[in-house]
């Protein structure tokens, strides 16, 4: 077997990393500082009539036990009418139910609003062709980009 040119060593790397960031997880970049986008993701969220069951500061927890965290937090929010009908394909999907979207800033201080896909989700759950899917997706697309909006 020839040896991997040195250039293409870095871009494998890289598509590597994607594939497995990607696995179930949908991740939009943001414009804004993690504190703004996580409130401006909370604020659409109560707009549209769902209800917010917590909001949890990761960074602020390991902050209380003497470590360092960049801005990571976590919103769970969502409505029976929403997650009702996964349910109703696989009552299971219930483990994954309310919804969820996380705010982070990475290393490069990027910030990223990600969510699980409800596609995903579905097929973990042995209900791929389940119609509540697509208006999950939906949901969440339409969620995550008024918050990442300029």
């Amino acid at each position: 077997m020839k040896p991997v040119p040195t250039l293409l060593l870095p871009l494998l790397l890289l598509i590597a990393s994607l594939a497995s960031a990607a696995d179930g997880l949908i991740a939009i970049r943001s414009p804004h500082s993690a504190s703004v986008t996580m409130n401006r993701l909370e604020d659409v969220v109560k707009q549209r009539g769902l209800t917010v069951f917590a909001r949890i500061d990761h960074a602020a927890g390991a902050a209380k036990i003497g470590k360092t965290l960049r801005p990571t937090e976590l919103l769970i929010f969502g409505n029976p009418q929403g997650g009702t009908p996964l349910m109703e394909c696989a009552q299971s999907a219930g483990i994954d139910l309310p919804l969820k979207a996380l705010v982070w800033e990475d290393a490069s201080s990027q910030v990223w609003v990600g969510y699980n896909d409800p596609a995903y989700l579905a097929q973990r759950h042995g209900a791929a062709q389940c119609p509540a899917v697509e208006n999950l997706t939906k949901a969440l697309s339409s969620l995550s980009s008024a918050a990442v909006a300029p």
